[in-house]
């Protein structure tokens, strides 16, 4: 059963998705509640699996990842045992931030951040080295117009 949550947990959720280093002092302060009860609710929001993790987002572009590939994958393959290959070869690549299976006449997307074209193409040719696909397309972003990973609570029913 779904854990449910309140407009309490909701308003410690967005504090927690805006920053999440901040002490339960500030957290409690800024939802009209005391770090006792603030405290209480992120355990349980940890222990129902709302809260997975929690970690640091940086600066991709600081650090030298400049270019940001989507990369569309279509197979001819759909077997158990191609996706286990397919599947562990996106995970023993660091580079392959976000994958998805779709519907439609794309099979996956991958988004894939690396240095530059030639950081991609090596990229590439390791993943077709190990997985056999019937089509790949890569888009290069020119622009990153919106980003997040915060999720919309407000109004949102659980």
């Amino acid at each position: 059963m779904a854990l449910r949550i309140d407009d309490m947990d909701r308003k410690i959720l967005e504090e927690l998705q805006r920053d999440a280093a901040q002490s339960l002092d500030e957290i409690a302060k800024r939802v009209g509640s005391s770090k006792t009860p603030v405290w209480n609710r992120i355990r349980k929001l940890r222990e129902g699996g709302i809260i997975k993790r929690q970690t640091v987002l940086l600066d991709a572009e600081a650090l030298g990842f400049e270019a940001c590939f989507f990369v569309l994958i279509r197979t001819s393959a759909h077997e158990a045992e191609w996706q286990a290959k397919f599947l562990q070869a996106l995970n023993d690549r660091p580079e392959v931030q976000e994958a998805h299976r779709l519907a439609g006449d794309i099979d996956y997307i991958l988004k894939v951040r690396v240095a530059n074209a030639r950081a991609y193409d090596v990229f590439y040719q390791a993943l077709i080295s190990e997985v056999r696909v019937h089509n790949v397309t890569a888009l290069l972003s020119m622009e990153e117009i919106k980003s997040t990973t915060d999720l919309p609570l407000v109004g949102a029913t659980t």
